[in-house]
């Protein structure tokens, strides 16, 4: 591919996602768990800024102390996989401005590839599909290629297998974590499939078809949380504390640890907001995006 002379930067925004529903199936032979999961953005967003270098390399900023800046960050490996797939000759520096909990089970790092993958391709021209990014995406990390389109999506397979579905109806999100990160890795392993509980996805779909904001409360589900949870009695004290605040639905996201609660009113997230900061180190309010790119 031709070089790209103008210098230009531009900002790229990377939203986290919550699982509603999430199902282990079972091992695969390459050793990754078949899963089924329904997915939604929510309106905690990382903010990132790619600009054209000169010099052939990839940086990557952030103020955050816990973020790395080579191969082990998923946005670097976003550009490198771009960079090398489309033998793009200059350099990207990406600036990352943090706003996600690092391994939180909300998908931070893949939102952040999933952004880079977005802002590259604009940034260079590739003029590639949403659904072509989510391909490659699906090469980083199982969930990059969801980060890639965003909304409502159920996702099978690894994570990559995608079939879009409506949004939820609007509603506040309270995201509570706890001073902990979790390996998504080690959760899986800890997995036993004689004792993983399956959520009712088809349910929990129909709900959302519906716009029924009780029956998405009352199906939501989520196979890795009990192992979490063995691990971890601190994701149970907030969990506790949201439903004990009046919360509708509440279950942790992803592997955790991470919990989120639903809720109709807003003066109610804002309640449950204050009966977690006194334990809980990080705690937001926010709202369902649940919309494509």
């Amino acid at each position: 591919m031709g070089r790209v002379n103008v210098m230009r930067t531009i900002s790229v925004k990377a939203p986290a996602k919550i699982n509603l529903t999430l199902d282990v199936l079972g091992k695969r032979p390459d050793g990754y768990h078949e899963v089924e999961m329904v997915m939604t953005t929510v309106d905690l967003a990382d903010r990132l800024e790619l600009t054209i270098l000169e010099s052939d390399e990839i940086r990557i900023q952030s103020e955050h102390a816990y973020v790395p800046n080579d191969h082990r960050n998923l946005a670097y490996r976003a550009a490198e996989l771009l960079r090398e797939r489309f033998n793009i000759q200059q350099g990207v520096e990406i600036v990352l401005d943090k706003q996600i909990p690092v391994a939180a089970g909300l998908a931070g790092g893949s939102s952040d590839a999933a952004a880079t993958l977005r802002g590259m391709n604009e940034l260079f021209s590739l003029n590639l599909s949403l659904e072509e990014l989510a391909e490659l995406g699906a090469e980083i990390g199982s969930d990059v290629s969801f980060c890639v389109i965003g909304g409502t999506a159920i996702a099978r397979g690894r994570g990559e297998q995608l079939e879009m579905i409506p949004s939820p109806p609007p509603c506040y999100v309270v995201l509570g974590k706890p001073k902990i990160g979790v390996s998504t890795a080690d959760v899986y392993r800890a997995v036993r499939m004689e004792e993983v509980h399956h959520p009712d996805t088809d349910a929990m779909v129909e709900a959302i078809r519906q716009k029924d904001f009780h029956g998405i409360c009352e199906h939501l589900g989520n196979s890795l949380e009990s192992v979490t949870l063995k691990l971890h009695p601190e994701v149970k004290q907030i969990k506790e504390t949201m439903r004990h605040c009046g919360a509708e639905g509440v279950l942790m996201s992803g592997s955790g640890p991470t919990v989120f609660a639903l809720i109709e009113h807003e003066q109610k997230a804002h309640r449950i907001y204050n009966g977690l900061k006194g334990f809980c180190p990080e705690v937001f309010v926010v709202r369902i995006l649940g919309k494509r790119h």
